[in-house]
């Protein structure tokens, strides 16, 4: 791999090794990062705007149908991104992909992130803030999302309204009156020593070694304000396609990165 000389290296590992099997039909055929919106597949998006965004050293993690990212990633459009592709197998936990790169991240704080969302906000703000604070581990990322269940509005105890589709940003835990949930983006920001914890054997990465890196050290969590859709499944996909305001930030995006 060749080296960034004269330039901070800034790091994002990009998961996108998983088989997507919530998109049905779609990914029989292609890995979820490859799925199409607007004529760009996700991963397109994806670099492009980590790149806006001063990253510029790429880990891929790759598994299920990795040959076809690998494939997409040699080609022309992307000669001046600095990326390692790094096969790690079909059906292996997050753990242990990341267990497998880790050698290859190059930064002292790195970011972490889902193959499978589309975004558009500040994130180079986001990244130095979090290496200002120099005894933050890890700085846990989060945005809005809509509920996709039909919802009471109460006010003062008295129903207010039923309203579908509502857009939140956190929740109340169910008996735990002082504890508010935030929705987590699947991005985060991390201290690389992190990953000298042993890592490699964990069945799920997330449940595991967050709660034991938030009982050591010192975590964050930073809302961003901007666009940002994961896609799960079909609906999401459709969402993208359809949704007049999610059109316009769309194609806002692509005019950004074109």
């Amino acid at each position: 791999m060749k080296l960034l000389k004269n330039k901070e290296i800034r790091t994002a590992v990009i998961l996108c090794g998983g088989r997507g099997t919530r998109l049905g039909s779609i990914t029989k055929k292609i890995p979820k990062s490859l799925v199409e919106i607007k004529g760009k597949p996700i991963i397109w998006y994806i670099l492009n705007i980590l790149k806006k965004n001063k990253f510029n050293h790429f880990i891929l993690p790759i598994g299920y149908k990795g040959d076809q990212i690998k494939n997409y990633l040699e080609k022309k459009i992307f000669k001046n991104f600095n990326i390692k592709i790094v096969p790690t197998g079909i059906n292996t936990p997050i753990a242990k992909r990341i267990f497998t790169i880790k050698k290859y991240i190059k930064s002292e704080n790195f970011l972490l992130l889902n193959g499978d969302a589309i975004f558009d906000f500040n994130l180079d703000k986001i990244y130095k803030d979090h290496i200002k604070s120099k005894k933050t581990f890890i700085t846990f990322l989060g945005s809005e999302s809509i509920l996709p269940y039909g919802t009471i509005v109460l006010s003062k105890g008295l129903v207010k309204n039923f309203e579908r589709d509502v857009i939140f940003n956190a929740v109340k835990i169910a008996n735990k009156y002082d504890n508010i949930a935030h929705i987590y983006s699947g991005m985060a920001i991390l201290k690389n020593e992190i990953l000298n914890e042993n890592i490699k054997n964990i069945e799920n990465f997330e449940s595991v070694l967050y709660p034991k890196i938030i009982r050591k050290y010192k975590c964050k969590f930073q809302k961003f304000s901007g666009f940002w859709h994961s896609i799960d499944n079909i609906k999401d996909v459709k969402i993208l396609k359809n949704d007049k305001s999610k059109k316009i930030k769309i194609n806002n995006l692509l005019k950004k990165l074109k």
